[in-house]
């Protein structure tokens, strides 16, 4: 009997053993893209991937079958349909074969086909964006995305939180920062006569108009594409990324670093679920150190230190950081990862940020110099989250906005949320591209990208 199968199924039936379901499991027809094909006279074996596994299939083709010249000229890359018989190996590395009894090329692939070599550095690959897919580390790279997509959504989703769109053109800097990308179609500086009748930009975050939405489900997400204007070429930066942002309401800060510790937890559990082969193969090409690490992380107490006594630590550290520490800066990744690394060997919750380093909606502590903010810092990269608990009195509010030199028409609505049965809530933001690297261990968020966006490069 012969049945078309994916390349996960027949890799699940294997590694099942089920004698009753090989045996009914003879003949079977693949589809796939040839990774290698190779040759030794009298035998051949083409490696093909179908896109649902991460491993290969191996079938193994001899020299009379009617077009065997012709399977033997086949190149990388080429698309192919195979009919063979299924034998199981479970004492090999690979737990099956597929013995051919008809190879169909699909679509040829032409010589200048680019992927023809086993290894081919990142940068080169940067330059095909729409080809590398095929390559093992980035068939890796997007599953691992894809289902850490997933996981996000069933972590919210499964307590109960709203999913919400936040729109990506706005009127608002999010941030306050600045570094925005301009929403127009013309080419002077009359926004009345522009497309909104105002000047409009690419968000930079959702977290403003998501708190809207808090104020009526409670708890709430989004999950969705950001972009910021800024000239940066570094390795964890670009210029359209996503960024995941809940909210919670009638909750303060620890509550939010209650809820990160938790999504961070099960995100990681679930990559490991999901996706072994793909973890594997990182901790084996990638970073060596990483099934350790992340296992570590699952099973740690995150530990919660405020900025004051982390400043205090980094001043008497026997240590020569390249970038002074001072009360009142912002500290730099040598720092967050000498207190993660040296001072509480693992995760770490720095709280309690001086207000003139953070954004004006987080609520101002009662001694006035510092904000309810928390960052979560993780050993090997430093800060991996940052949250805080909003400020929900409005007089406070409209008090920073004025010493922001803020226009406080713009963000009218937002104030309202603070008139109209405002209430205590929190939330945090996690760089999705950022989380990704951290779990793969991939280097650049150029890799883990899809197309990515950054300064002078936008290859199509």
């Amino acid at each position: 009997m012969l049945e078309y199968k994916t390349a996960r199924e027949l890799y699940e039936t294997a590694y099942a053993g089920n004698p009753l379901e090989l045996d009914q499991l003879e003949y079977v027809e693949v589809e796939g893209w040839v990774r290698t094909n190779r040759n030794n006279g009298s035998i051949g074996f083409l490696e093909v991937n179908d896109g649902s596994y991460f491993r290969n299939i191996q079938v193994v083709y001899h020299n009379d079958l009617s077009n065997a010249e012709e399977i033997g000229r086949i190149l990388t890359g080429t698309s192919v349909a195979v009919t063979g018989k299924f034998v199981p190996t479970p004492e090999n590395k690979q737990p099956f074969e597929l013995e051919a009894t008809e190879v169909k090329v699909i679509g040829a692939c032409e010589s200048s086909y680019p992927l023809q070599k086993k290894r081919h550095g990142f940068e080169f690959l940067r330059e095909i964006p729409h080809l590398r897919p095929r390559t093992n580390t980035f068939l890796a790279v997007f599953r691992l995305r894809s289902a850490l997509s997933m996981a996000i959504h069933e972590f919210f989703q499964d307590q109960g939180f709203v999913y919400v769109h936040t729109p990506i053109i706005t009127s608002n800097d999010g941030e306050g920062a600045g570094d925005m990308f301009k929403a127009t179609i013309r080419d002077d500086d009359k926004y009345e006569k522009d497309f909104f009748g105002k000047e409009a930009f690419l968000t930079v975050s959702g977290q403003l108009h998501v708190e809207a939405f808090c104020m009526a489900f409670r708890d709430v997400y989004t999950f969705g594409p950001t972009f910021r204007a800024e000239n940066s070429n570094t390795t964890s930066h670009a210029a359209e990324f996503w960024m995941i942002e809940p909210e919670i309401a009638f909750a303060d800060l620890g509550d939010a670093m209650d809820l990160e510790e938790d999504l961070l937890k099960y995100c990681i559990d679930y990559v490991l679920e999901n996706c072994p082969e793909e973890m594997n193969f990182f901790n084996t090409f990638v970073d060596k150190g990483l099934l350790e690490r992340l296992d570590k992380i699952r099973h740690s107490e995150f530990k919660r230190m405020t900025y004051t006594e982390a400043i205090d630590l980094l001043l008497k550290a026997p240590v020569r950081f390249e970038n002074k520490v001072s009360w009142g800066v912002d500290l730099n990744s040598e720092h967050e990862r000498y207190l993660c690394e040296q001072v509480v060997n693992g995760p770490l919750f720095l709280t309690d940020y001086p207000k003139d380093i953070k954004a004006f909606y987080m609520r101002l502590n009662d001694d006035g110099k510092t904000v309810a903010a928390a960052d979560l810092l993780v050993p090997h990269v430093g800060e991996l989250i940052g949250g805080s608990q909003r400020e929900e009195r409005l007089d406070l509010l409209e008090k920073r906005m004025d010493e922001l030199g803020m226009n406080k028409e713009n963000y009218s609505w937002y104030l309202d949320l603070r008139r109209y049965g405002g209430c205590p809530h929190a939330g945090f933001g996690v760089g999705f591209e950022r989380l990704i690297m951290y779990l793969s261990g991939m280097q650049n968020i150029r890799d883990v990208l899809p197309y990515p966006r950054t300064p002078r490069n936008l290859v199509f």
